[in-house]
């Protein structure tokens, strides 16, 4: 089943939304539903280590939206890696019922994807100050490669 307004939320996600105005090639189209404001944010060390750790609800999900080259410098373990402009097109691999915590470098992108989130009906949560306030928090970081882990 096809959400009517994926295109738009697509198109929005890819250009940027600007106070719940999503920037389409034919207009302008409105996502009312949810503001920034209305989306939950919380500091880093409020990132449960683990599903385990979401006080026995639903699971916990930490949702790295950053780019490959960002990914690959240093990420949280378990985290899960869907690049931003990938969300629309793979969000079944996310969990409805899951707590999705959502993380890009700085908090900007992460923002998008939490209100795109949440206007489709999953529980997006930002991470305020992304991953450098991640690693700036000393929470573990680790990489795919030999590299130790930094977030520039």
């Amino acid at each position: 089943m096809s959400d009517p307004a994926e295109p738009r939320v697509r198109a929005g996600i890819r250009r940027g939304f600007s106070g719940g105005t999503v920037r389409t090639t034919g207009g302008r189209g409105r996502i009312d539903a949810v503001t920034s404001s209305e989306i939950p944010a919380v500091p880093v060390t409020a990132v449960p280590d683990t599903a385990a750790d979401a006080g026995g609800g639903p699971a916990a999900v930490l949702l790295d939206v950053r780019e490959d080259d960002e990914w690959e410098l240093g990420h949280a373990p378990g985290a899960v890696h869907i690049p931003m402009v990938d969300v629309p097109a793979r969000r079944e691999e996310l969990d409805i019922d899951a707590e999705i915590y959502v993380v890009c470098r700085q908090g900007g992108r992460s923002i998008e994807v939490a209100r795109y989130l949440a206007y489709i009906g999953y529980e997006a949560i930002q991470v305020n100050g992304g991953m450098v306030a991640w690693q700036q928090a000393g929470r573990p970081l680790v990489t795919d490669g030999d590299h130790p882990a930094k977030i520039y």
